[in-house]
């Protein structure tokens, strides 16, 4: 209406009385008038407005520099300090080494922006340049957000490799990537030694200092730059080169998958991506002023780097922690100094389901140790806050010791990165007091997909799709999954949206077959079959690699069972294995050694319990009662019969990335563990 007004006014018939030729011809008119009027004048608006400078901040990232600015002064992160290092005699005799440790010390938001554009700089003055790559292969440490953040100001993509790689990982990444300088820590330079032989490419490295420790530098090629973390902070503090803010769409992060089917792939996850994953985890999380969190998990993994970057963003204090002396318990801390959580007094936490399961195996067995009495009154304690909880209620019984593992003041966990069982989550949450929100996400999805809700008390899900994702079910034949079963849709689920990834390094094919676009979104296939509940939630049913079809028909989720299995005491880890030729499972069990013992001692004899792990995991009597033992903890889950393993073999060897039976991650590799243990299979099938 306004534009037929316009055109009146000028003497132009309405649209409504003009035909198609007359519209395009005045449409042409108008746009040729304005066309010459824009070639007369853009030199004049050039000169004046500089638009390449409102364009190129348009396509900044700013999350983290707003964050810098309106935090200011409050704390950042914080670092253990390490007062001394000491030999401590064990009642056994031997002679451990344990740290005397000190109190937090803190860095403010304005200091630590200030350190990454040090950082930035100094890796210009070593030679890099926007758009080059830098591997960062260090434990996790505030050195490490730094080193990101400073690459990011100039546009330089991190790529990380786990510090648990073998050697020949290790220098698949940094050779596939063609960098040429490496970011490590004192820790770690040792294991640099033999890997930069190998890699001629590398020409600078930069370490992290140890508190205690002078770096040994010696020993390393002669062409080889080596230089420490403070003489590159020094070098940009003095430096004037410019910095270089990415776009969107320029990679952030070479971030490299677990590899539990093959060679591990490098995921490219750009700035968009991440920017996306932290307004997603916004929406799905409650922050209050008061929060800290524990950083712990490695920050190779998108889980732990997309949590830190969050905190960040809302001004959370991160202190810094390893599992070496994360409570009063653990392996480095000194007899009588308080781990770090007694110290930090964390609010929040970032889980894996390993690590929680431990939590469950731990609390059991000493359960187990102190009578059926015991172990039923905590149960009923168990079941008494789980049913008020569900009706809306909180109940302070069970808080107390086991919370104080944790500090005491965990009021919020979020467990990723594999499935969690029902029996572990509803255990810990109430042992704990605290929401533990289990997620779903994958590194092609850079960690998001789906959140519980903070107040939701069911377990068994991942919640609803989180803000900005997208999930589709589609239909999976071969393993009888429909988005048409009744009562609840399921298949494999597809995830999209603007946290997945661009694709993957060097694997075009790979990348063709795993991603696509459709409707304007960008989507990437799991592999994971999911089942939608009615509330929306999605629920984990199992996995394309990991679903067998036995002899008899039934489809047997190996990864399902092990979840189960998992968290009985008797078990370290443990691997399922599954024939289609057979009607049933068997599994390999790496036992827990107390608990076996205690076992061994109550049904084959004493004799046999103060026996070593080898002589134990070689006695088939002692196997036959762990397989009915986790009989009876596999129908406490509610596992079916098929599930369950009819035998059980035991090993003493312990599965790491190492020998290469489980990845970086500690997820199995399931064909090397049965090429493995393929003479056991066949005695447990026999």
């Amino acid at each position: 209406m306004f534009i037929a007004r316009v055109l009146q006014g000028i003497g132009i018939q309405g649209p409504s009385a003009m035909g198609e030729t007359t519209v395009s011809a005045v449409v042409w008119l108008v746009s040729g008038l304005v066309f010459i009027y824009d070639v007369i004048t853009l030199p004049l608006y050039s000169l004046v407005q500089w638009p390449w400078r409102q364009v190129r901040r348009a396509k900044r990232i700013r999350v983290v520099r707003h964050a810098i600015a309106q935090h200011g002064d409050k704390p950042c992160f914080g670092v253990r300090e390490v007062l001394v290092e000491e030999d401590e005699k064990q009642p056994n005799g031997k002679i451990f080494k344990k740290y005397d440790l000190g109190e937090y010390r803190w860095v403010s938001y304005t200091d630590f922006g200030e350190r990454a554009a040090w950082f930035g700089r100094g890796l210009r003055e070593l030679g890099l340049s926007p758009g080059d790559r830098v591997v960062v292969f260090a434990e996790t440490r505030a050195e490490w957000l730094i080193s990101a953040l400073a690459a990011f100001l100039h546009n330089i993509t991190v790529v990380t490799l786990y510090t648990t790689l073998s050697e020949d990982a290790v220098v698949h990444g940094i050779t596939e990537t063609e960098v040429t300088h490496v970011i490590t820590s004192h820790q770690l330079m040792k294991k640099m030694r033999p890997v930069l032989e190998r890699c001629k490419n590398v020409t600078t490295v930069v370490y992290m200092e140890d508190q205690l420790e002078k770096t040994d530098t010696g020993s390393f090629r002669d062409d080889l730059r080596i230089v420490s973390f403070a003489d590159v902070l020094q070098m940009g503090e003095h430096s004037t080169v410019a910095a270089s803010p990415p776009t969107s769409q320029d990679v952030a992060i070479l971030m490299y998958t677990s590899g539990s089917t093959g060679v591990p792939k490098g995921v490219l996850i750009t700035h968009g991506n991440m920017v996306c994953t932290m307004v997603s985890f916004a929406t799905g999380t409650e922050i209050q002023s008061e929060d800290i969190y524990l950083g712990y998990l490695p920050l190779a993994h998108v889980l732990e780097l997309m949590g830190e970057m969050c905190c960040i963003m809302f001004g959370v204090p991160i202190g810094y922690s390893s599992p070496l002396t994360m409570m009063d318990t653990s392996s480095k801390v000194k007899r009588g100094c308080r781990g770090d959580c007694s110290v930090l007094k964390p609010t929040m936490v970032a889980a894996v389901p390993m690590v929680l399961d431990r939590v469950v195996q731990g609390i059991e067995s000493k359960l187990q140790a102190a009578g059926p009495l015991a172990k039923a009154l905590f149960n009923w304690m168990v079941e008494y806050r789980n049913t008020w909880r569900r009706r809306g209620f909180d109940t302070p019984i069970m808080h107390g010791k086991i919370a104080a593992l944790l500090g005491g003041r965990v009021r919020a966990m979020a467990s990723g990165g594999a499935p969690l069982s029902p029996h572990t989550h509803d255990l810990v949450r109430s042992c704990m007091g605290a929401t533990i929100q289990q997620g779903y996400g994958l590194t092609e999805t850079n960690a998001s997909a789906t959140l519980m809700d903070g107040d939701d008390v069911s377990v068994g899900s991942v919640g609803p799709p989180l803000l900005g994702c997208y999930i589709r079910l589609v239909d999976w034949e071969e393993g009888s999954y429909r988005t048409t079963d009744h009562p609840r849709p399921r298949g494999e689920i597809v995830i999209g949206g603007e946290n997945v990834a661009r694709g993957y390094y060097k694997l075009p094919e790979k990348t063709a077959e795993s991603f696509f676009e459709e409707y304007g979104i960008r989507w990437f296939r799991t592999g994971d079959i999911g089942e939608m509940c009615a509330n929306g939630n999605l629920r984990i049913v199992d996995r394309k690699k990991d679903l067998v079809k036995l002899q008899s028909g039934e489809y047997i989720s190996l990864g399902r069972v092990e979840t189960v299995l998992k968290t009985s005491p008797l078990v370290d880890n443990l691997f399922v294995y599954a024939e289609s030729s057979r009607n049933n499972v068997v599994a390999v069990v790496l036992p827990n050694l107390a608990p076996l013992r205690q076992l061994a001692r109550t049904s084959v004899g004493p004799a046999l319990a103060e026996a070593d792990l080898d002589d134990l995991c070689a006695n088939e009597e002692l196997e036959g009662h762990v397989q009915r033992a986790l009989a009876e903890h596999g129908r406490a889950g509610r596992l079916d019969k098929f599930e369950i393993p009819f035998r059980v073999g035991l090993t003493s060897i312990t599965w790491s990335p190492d020998n290469n039976l489980v990845t970086a991650a500690f997820k199995l590799k399931r064909k090397e563990l049965a090429d493995f243990y393929r003479e056991d299979l066949r005695r447990l099938y026999k």
